[in-house]
């Protein structure tokens, strides 16, 4: 479900408070804060909850709870000052008695990126009670990166301390909870880009302590990626245009030519397994979704919504319709040779309240009336929160 919150904008060079959807709180710094590196090697460091290292944020305050020192933490966050990591463990208890929350632990943060992985109370023994995203120029991506890798299965006990371990190695990483010798979630491929970084324990909402924080580098390990391989008819190559104002276009309307020779058209590749992540190339938009907590004003217009194109060219060797598989997120329209095909959205909380908008490639399908020779596929692609992408294959 989305959660937001009023009166904490995004500033930039210090701390952000970012209600994205179901479960994140984004941290930003300073290059300036981002450059100290500590100047400890391999040793532990346990930092206490009391400690001058954290750099505490929103509701955050050393407190005891069942007779331990901890940090209290609900909508803040603890940054450990003077100090980056690449590889290393990070160690640390938890408690907490809220029934509906998200907390956890970000790392290698670095400026508007950094990774996040989370639990959920609310969540508890559900497929997706913890989550790992990707944090890319403040924006998250649970809807494009979920599944094996990316979310997973585990209890989260109420009100009772239990332990939590990230370890990090290259562009992997696992996290433990509770069990230290199986971990509950592996992250094959870390998706931010970012090798080094600050770290910080991050608290959404929903009451929370930790105790018994200890961080650990180890040495580096090769980075290397395993993303998962590219499946045959995916549309890889693409040129993305500018954000607009998605409020002040009409999204059923295709490019004109004059329009599209005057755009200064970006070129980018998917990445596997199909995906053209725009986070990655675009500030994320931060609209305030009217129908997040009200399913009957989802059709209501959506200030703050932004809107880019997405072209790319399809040759055919003879006149012939195929079959495009698309997924996307959140609102697309799609043009093909100066016409519009489709228009659909797949926002979070759009097609029921509990919808959560998952980007797949079996999501829609559309049929396309190719000529023979080169043809213009144009994708209008919309976002309103959670991740802002799209992925295409033919068929």
């Amino acid at each position: 479900m989305t959660i937001r919150k009023e009166g904490l904008t995004f500033l930039r060079f210090a701390f952000a408070a970012k209600w994205l959807g179901p479960a994140l709180l984004v941290f930003t710094f300073s290059s300036a804060q981002a450059a100290v590196v500590s100047s400890q090697a391999s040793q532990t460091l346990a930092i206490a909850p009391d400690s001058p290292r954290w750099n505490l944020e929103g509701q955050a305050k050393p407190l005891e709870y069942q007779g331990r020192k901890a940090l209290f933490l609900d909508g803040g966050g603890a940054i450990l000052k003077d100090f980056e990591m690449r590889d290393g463990v990070i160690d640390v208890d938890v408690a907490t008695p809220a029934a509906r929350g998200f907390f956890g632990i970000q790392f290698r943060i670095e400026g508007n990126n950094c990774e996040w992985v989370y639990l959920r109370q609310h969540k508890s023994g559900a497929p997706d009670a913890m989550q790992y995203t990707p944090v890319l120029n403040t924006g998250l991506n649970w809807q494009i990166y979920n599944g094996p890798g990316f979310t997973g299965a585990v209890d989260i006990p109420k009100d009772v301390w239990f332990h939590l371990r990230l370890e990090v190695a290259g562009a992997q990483a696992k996290f433990y909870v509770k069990d230290m010798e199986k971990p509950a979630l592996v992250m094959n491929d870390l998706k931010s880009g970012v090798q080094k970084g600050q770290i910080a324990l991050a608290v959404l909402t929903g009451a929370t302590y930790f105790s018994n924080f200890e961080v650990r580098k180890t040495p580096d390990v090769a980075f290397e990626r395993h993303p998962p391989p590219m499946p045959a008819g995916t549309l890889t190559k693409w040129a993305l245009s500018p954000a607009y104002d998605a409020l002040q276009r009409n999204l059923e309307r295709p490019l004109s030519t004059p329009e599209v020779e005057v755009i200064a058209w970006q070129e980018v590749e998917a990445e596997s397994p199909g995906f053209v992540v725009l986070y990655r190339y675009r500030e994320a938009p931060h609209p305030r979704v009217t129908f997040a907590n009200d399913f009957s004003k989802r059709l209501e217009p959506q200030p703050g919504m932004k809107v880019l194109y997405a072209r790319t060219n399809i040759d055919s060797d003879r006149e012939q319709v195929k079959r495009l598989y698309l997924g996307y997120s959140d609102d697309v329209s799609v043009f093909l040779n100066g016409k519009i095909l489709f228009r659909g959205r797949s926002a979070q909380n759009f097609r029921d309240p509990a919808f959560l908008g998952i980007i797949n490639p079996e999501n829609d399908a559309v049929y396309l009336p190719l000529k023979q020779g080169r043809n213009e596929l144009i994708l209008a692609v919309s976002e309103l929160g959670g991740g802002w992408g799209f992925i295409c294959r033919l068929n």
